[in-house]
């Protein structure tokens, strides 16, 4: 079966090349582009990764992160945040928050989607911050 990945962004040339990018990769792709719209994907189609931008029309990808982990049904998703700001605070906070990966723009295609391959494979699981991106751990390391 194929898996699936619900992309949360707004901006229409970044959807068109991830769309690209992860379904030549194997994924089958959902896009939403509002924070609320994203929220409800998540919850209706219980995606196999949710690619999360931060800054989301409505209400940001924080907001969405909290509301997700904070309900049981989706508190393990597995999560990728993006931002195109890439400050510390934000890296810290989407840790807080219980992001599995974090990653800001630009970033490596190739990066991106080993990341969410990753994802995709492991069970939602504790992170670590390192450099520029969050790695993952798994929940039995």
């Amino acid at each position: 079966m194929q898996q699936r990945v619900l992309l949360a962004e707004d901006e229409p040339n970044i959807v068109e090349s991830l769309r690209f990018l992860l379904t030549r990769a194997g994924f089958a792709v959902e896009v939403r582009e509002t924070g609320p719209s994203a929220l409800e994907a998540a919850k209706d189609l219980a995606p196999d990764v949710l690619v999360l931008d931060v800054m989301l029309p409505e209400m940001n990808g924080f907001d969405v992160l909290s509301k997700l982990r904070a309900d049981r049904n989706t508190a393990e998703m597995p999560v990728l945040m993006l931002t195109a700001k890439g400050q510390r605070e934000d890296r810290e906070r989407a840790i807080e928050l219980g992001a599995n990966q974090f990653m800001s723009k630009p970033f490596g295609n190739a990066e991106l989607v080993e990341a969410v391959r990753e994802l995709a494979r492991l069970e939602a699981g504790p992170v670590a911050l390192t450099g520029s991106t969050l790695e993952l751990r798994s929940k039995n390391a």
